[in-house]
């Protein structure tokens, strides 16, 4: 068994523990035992920090959630206008599900919609996402409503594109598959006019 940590500190080991065994197994075929003889404790030290196995698992994809919102928020708060926090938001993503292949497949992967009490945390960090990119949405005429549906249909175009990048193994790195979809996607929107009411 590992050595006793600070609270905070064994709670953060378990959390990141159990993100790679959740990614590797998917929920249903992981269990408390699992996560807790990969960690290196007994089971009851994990349940004094996780009511349940599904307790730990919304509060990694909260993790996850936050952690995909935080990389976006700041590549796009650097960006010099709109055009520019468009590819840089794509590119934080693109680089999240490289870098963080677990995360992605924890956040994205079938188990997590396969469950109305995941998938809805899943469909919360979409709407996040589509909020930011709604406010980066600079077509004049357009209501807040037409923006946030056009947000909603970029971040489908950037998870139909990974899910076809990741599933082909397609050889294509992040930035790459950035420089296509941010072209279409910003293309497509510079060809939006209002029309008349």
């Amino acid at each position: 068994m590992s050595s006793r940590l600070p609270a905070a500190r064994r709670r953060e080991q378990l959390l990141e523990v159990a993100l790679h065994v959740f990614a590797a197994r998917g929920f249903h075929q992981t269990s408390m035992n699992d996560v807790a003889e990969a960690a290196g404790v007994t089971k009851p030290v994990l349940y004094q920090h996780f009511t349940s196995k599904r307790a730990l698992y919304l509060e990694l994809l909260e993790l996850v959630s936050l952690r995909l919102m935080a990389a976006i928020d700041e590549a796009t708060s650097a960006a010099a206008g709109p055009r520019e926090q468009v590819v840089r938001g794509l590119r934080a993503y693109f680089r999240f599900v490289v870098d963080s292949p677990d995360e992605y497949q924890l956040m994205f992967g079938g188990g997590t919609r396969r469950d109305a009490e995941f998938a809805q945390e899943a469909a919360r960090l979409e709407r996040s996402i589509a909020e930011v990119i709604a406010d980066l949405i600079t077509v004049d005429g357009l209501a807040e409503h037409e923006r946030v549906l056009l947000a909603h249909g970029i971040v489908g175009l950037a998870e139909g594109a990974t899910r076809h990048w990741l599933g082909d193994e397609l050889d294509l790195d992040a930035d790459e598959i950035t420089d296509r979809v941010a072209d279409l996607a910003w293309r497509g929107l510079r060809g939006i006019r209002s029309e008349p009411r």
